[in-house]
């Protein structure tokens, strides 16, 4: 699988070039929140400041995404992402989509 320090926001990696760009990586999760997470969300919002709970879910997710985007480069046979992006959604109540992608790219060394 790819190495996610081979992942920019940027459109190049320091000290390499791109020599092919092999496609679009794409993870995508669907989340729904549980009732016990609803319940102790909207206690966390009385006393306002960080929900957690929120917090949390939206960290598992982005992260799940990330990690399916790298498989999906690994798949197209790029050892790099460029023009690294997180994309959300609310599909409807309590349910979200959390899309990470980017441009799948083979880099090597500069010489």
């Amino acid at each position: 699988m790819l190495r996610s320090d081979f992942v920019t926001t940027g459109l190049e990696f320091q000290n390499y070039r791109i020599v092919r760009e092999m496609g679009i990586a794409h993870g995508i999760i669907v989340r729904s929140r549980s009732v016990i997470g609803n319940f102790f969300g909207s206690v966390q919002t009385i006393f306002g400041g960080n929900i957690t709970v929120f917090t949390q879910l939206c960290e598992q997710a982005r992260a799940e995404a990330f990690e399916k985007m790298l498989a999906d480069a690994g798949t197209l046979g790029a050892n790099g992402i460029v023009g690294f992006r997180f994309a959300s959604t609310e599909l409807g109540q309590g349910l979200s989509e959390v899309l990470a992608y980017g441009t799948a790219v083979l880099i090597e060394p500069k010489r």
